[in-house]
């Protein structure tokens, strides 16, 4: 299996790209996204091959689908290391939990951070560790996060070898348990980077240090967004363990609902349906922060700048510059590499938007996407109606995931809303909805006090020279 860019320069058409070499890469040398030279078939048999596999097995046969450069028996050793009851609390790994009939929740939050990024991140942390030993090599990872990604990713590399972690997070828009989760940590490693600003300033520097490729190269920069293929190609798995739990045979079809702001984790469930997987459709949730609700009703793109970023209760959320989206355009588009460059790098840089035509609109019905959008008064609706009717704490995010499922629900096809975050990462607006403190899980150590500890951060504006700056003194820590 090989990569090329979503942008499909000349060198990553004629000299496409392995595995463990974009691993470590992140963005391609032209700006684009990696994604596999061809999307692998799984047929009836495979399914039923499948079925009833542990996670950690499901994981592993998915993996090495896309995998080939890392030796299974060294790639089975990673998956079994890394989905365990120990980690995630449940034997199942991301085990359902019904609601009304014939609608589910799948719990994919049950990971040290209490957010869905952990089921990547923690994949991610130990193919890091593998491939930089077996190379010798160290990395510096620059990343950026509106809330979960940012923990999941300094927990996942805290203690890792040849690992530094410099994460970008928009100053005093988290939760005060996502800050405390980040900041609170005293490794070495960790170096927390406070911007002023919004989390799409934070994504536009990561992007732009990874563009400058002598940099890149020097300081050995990677990446731990949803822009790492790595970590979108394990949350497939997900999909596929969801699919199996809700269903007895492969004649059944499912749909999913997915909370989505920069469109990374919906992206995966794009990836599933494209290699076979019975999805009937892919609702994308959005809240008032609506880029992406706004493109699957009119075909228009049209990324928002800070000011009309709005600040919300499901903060992991608000993004308007969807960096995954142009994965699915690649794909919407006839994998037309120039097509997607002209309109991401092109239209976006100079106008801030683009507009699909007609024909190309009407083929997004046929790779399953629908959508809709939530608000602040919606989603204490659902949490006070969902703990009332079903003794369910929801956080704010996965409340509008099951807003907008709600509007998708058709006669026979199974409904998943893949849970974004535990409640308790979000305390100030359940006890707005219901009245009550949510509960922190047991199976977690160390959350009791979480908020009081010591923080240590920086702040720094946006400003990409200056986080240059500052990664290139700290480099060497």
């Amino acid at each position: 299996m090989k990569y090329i860019s979503t942008r499909a320069d000349a060198a990553s058409q004629t000299n496409p790209r392995g595995f463990s070499e974009i691993l470590l890469e992140g963005l391609a040398p032209d700006g684009g996204l990696y994604l596999p030279t061809h999307y692998p078939h799984v047929d009836d048999a495979t399914l039923n091959r499948w079925r009833g596999l542990p996670y950690h097995e499901l994981a592993f046969e998915i993996l090495s689908l896309y995998i080939d450069d890392i030796p299974k028996a060294d790639l089975r050793d990673i998956t079994a290391r890394t989905y365990t009851k120990a980690v995630y609390g449940f034997e199942a790994i991301t085990p359902l939990k019904p609601l009304e009939s014939g609608v589910y929740l799948e719990a994919l939050s049950n990971g040290p951070t209490l957010a869905f990024k952990d089921m990547a991140m923690q994949l991610l942390g130990n193919l890091f560790e593998y491939e930089l030993r077996r190379r010798g090599e160290q990395l510096n990872i620059l990343g950026a996060t509106s809330g979960d990604t940012g923990s999941a990713a300094e927990y996942a590399m805290r203690g890792k070898q040849g690992v530094r972690v410099f994460m970008l997070s928009p100053h005093g828009r988290m939760s005060p348990f996502q800050q405390a989760q980040m900041f609170s940590l005293p490794d070495a490693n960790i170096h927390n980077l406070a911007v002023e600003g919004v989390f799409d300033d934070c994504q536009d520097i990561v992007k732009a240090v990874s563009n400058d490729l002598d940099f890149k190269r020097q300081y050995k920069i990677g990446t731990v967004n949803s822009i790492n293929w790595a970590r979108l190609l394990a949350q497939v798995v997900y999909y596929f363990a969801g699919y199996f739990y809700a269903t007895k045979s492969n004649a059944e079809k499912v749909s999913f609902t997915v909370p989505s702001g920069n469109f990374g984790n919906v992206c995966a469930g794009h990836v599933a349906r494209m290699m076979g997987l019975p999805i009937e459709q892919l609702v994308v949730a959005t809240n008032e922060n609506n880029v992406l609700d706004e493109f699957f009703r009119t075909g228009s793109y049209r990324v928002r700048g800070s000011a009309e970023t709005f600040e919300t209760s499901s903060p992991s959320m608000d993004i308007s510059k969807a960096s995954n989206f142009e994965r699915f355009m690649f794909d919407l588009l006839g994998r037309d590499g120039a097509r997607v460059k002209s309109l991401f790098k092109d239209e976006i840089e100079q106008r801030g938007e683009f507009h699909v035509s007609a024909a190309e609109f009407a083929k997004v019905a046929g790779y399953g996407f629908v959508s809709g959008t939530s608000q602040h008064s919606d989603r204490l609706v659902t949490i006070k109606d969902t703990f009332e009717r079903f003794g369910l704490m929801i956080d704010t995010h996965t409340a509008d995931g099951l807003k907008v499922a709600r509007e998708h629900l058709k006669p026979g096809v199974t409904m998943l809303v893949l849970e974004t975050a535990l409640a308790a990462k979000f305390a100030d607006t359940i006890v707005e909805a219901t009245g009550r403190q949510p509960e922190r899980p047991h199976w977690i150590a160390g959350l009791e006090g979480l908020e009081d500890r010591p923080k240590r951060f920086t702040v720094l504006p946006a400003d990409v020279d200056m986080v240059k700056d500052y990664v290139t003194r700290h480099c060497q820590d």
